[in-house]
């Protein structure tokens, strides 16, 4: 164990020479990757793994350890973070063969930063902590340019006191850092965050076609409601880039559908009705069935495209129903 961690354990003092401190990382894709990165410009040795080597070839220029296997690179560090695509993967991650819980040591700090559900973050923590390790749930928001720039929001939940010793860390890779509360909170407010995205995105693709529609010029359109009451982080990321038919993923369409998906479970799980996400759900869902899941979540805005033509044909997709429809 580094002298880091033996004093954040002891609480003995504040320790800054982060080059002491050990950090592995499983998941290096659009987002991971440049995470890791700002992490080394901080000072931390870094560790990676990942289960197509070739991807990450690139990162043994820039000091990155590389390991064969996974249990290789978490016996190495101190600190083992993983952000994988889907909650099945953290499955597979953190106890499968090789995997994390079989092979991290006693004291080890262990940080999922894949978006999962709740409830797979508690248990989790239950089991982690069953084995002597400190467990947070951390997914973050601010899509592919946050990662880049460092200037994620980071949402964390569990034991205040890991999450106090882990701070530092986060910082490396975020600007906005919340503790949310015990294990599991920090997912909840991810959810929240998906939730409100998927109404706001919706919003903006419904706004773009009424005023394409109307003859507008959008980017004027664009440049005149971005600082006024409508204005809001998706307009501003994404409304040009729908505008402009530029659908590149920064967020993938298929992982957003993942993490509503997750939103509308835990809803269920309250008995909360939540009609905006269900919609708008359904709509990508259509999209990720066209084969458009590796696009961006802009995309959408192709939805409401089509719709505006299938509806001018006498149909629409959101399902009209008449008033005797709705009274049975």
């Amino acid at each position: 164990m580094s002298v880091f961690l033996s004093q954040v354990l002891g609480k003995k003092e504040e320790f800054h020479m982060t080059e002491m401190l050990k950090i592995g990382f499983v998941g290096t894709g659009i987002m991971g990757k440049s995470m890791l990165c700002n992490l080394g410009k901080k000072g931390y040795e870094m560790h990676a793994y990942a289960r197509h080597p070739e991807k990450i070839a690139d990162l043994e220029s820039e000091g990155v350890a590389l390991h064969e296997t996974l249990a290789d690179c978490v016996k190495a560090v101190d600190v083992m973070i993983s952000i994988v695509g889907f909650p099945k993967d953290v499955e597979a991650v953190y106890f499968g063969e090789g995997g994390i819980f079989n092979s991290a040591h006693h004291g080890q700090y262990i940080i999922d930063m894949t978006t999962t559900s709740p409830t797979l973050a508690k248990k989790l923590c239950k089991k982690g902590t069953a084995i002597g390790l400190h467990v947070l749930d951390a997914p973050v928001t601010g899509g592919d340019t946050g990662a880049k720039n460092a200037t994620l929001s980071i949402l964390v939940g569990g034991e205040k006191e890991d999450f106090q010793a882990m701070r530092p860390v986060f910082e490396g890779m975020g600007t906005n850092i919340n503790y949310m509360g015990p294990a599991g909170s920090g997912q909840h407010a991810k959810m929240a965050n998906q939730i409100m995205i998927a109404g706001t995105m919706s919003g903006i693709c419904e706004a773009l076609n009424y005023a394409k529609k109307e003859g507008l010029d959008l980017d004027t359109l664009l440049a005149a409601v971005s600082t006024g009451a409508a204005g809001s982080a998706q307009l501003n990321a994404f409304g040009s880039k729908m505008v402009h038919g530029d659908f590149a993923p920064g967020f993938f369409l298929k992982h957003f559908i993942k993490d509503m998906n997750l939103a509308d479970e835990e809803a269920s799980k309250m008995g909360l009705a939540l009609p905006v996400l269900k919609q708008v759900l359904a709509e990508y869902r259509t999209l990720e069935a066209k084969g458009m899941g590796d696009l961006g979540t802009q995309a959408l805005f192709t939805y409401y495209a089509d719709k505006e033509k299938k509806i001018e044909a006498g149909w629409s997709p959101r399902g009209i129903h008449s008033r005797k429809d709705e009274s049975t």
